[in-house]
């Protein structure tokens, strides 16, 4: 690591609990804003025994429910000019592993394909939050 990416790492350390609570306060305005919304389902801790920063906020859409997909969310926030994007592709489904032994029960695969990554910063506003959260509810 370079001195100047070092730097810049421990300047951050300063920071990082008022990032992680404006995070934790993301997530839950999120959670407030859509709680009445049907087919919407947050990520969130297992049990008390963990404590999640809430680094993203993401959702998974269960279209028979909306009856709209994640993409089309995606899709919606794009034209809005809201950068919005699906979980991470799993592993198995790269191309570089497409000869590999998988073991699974494909939960990956449905949260790749039902799950988005909402905007999660820690600049934005709650007027940010708000107006991505009332996209989704124009959606139904």
């Amino acid at each position: 690591m370079s001195n100047i990416c070092a730097g810049i790492g421990r300047g951050q350390m300063y920071v990082l609990e008022d990032h992680i609570a404006r995070r934790r306060e993301i997530n839950q305005l999120y959670r407030t804003l859509l709680q009445d919304v049907p087919g919407i389902a947050f990520h969130t801790n297992p049990n008390e025994d963990f404590d999640s920063n809430y680094w993203l906020t993401c959702i998974v859409v269960n279209a028979d429910v909306t009856g709209f997909t994640r993409e089309e969310v995606r899709l919606r926030m794009e034209q809005e000019n809201i950068e919005t994007r699906p979980l991470w592709k799993p592993m198995h489904l790269q191309p570089v592993f497409a000869d590999c032994p998988y073991y699974g029960d494909n939960t990956e695969g449905r949260l790749f394909d039902d799950g988005l990554c909402l905007p999660s910063g820690p600049a934005l506003t709650n007027e940010d939050i708000a107006r991505v959260a009332t996209i989704i509810k124009e959606m139904y």
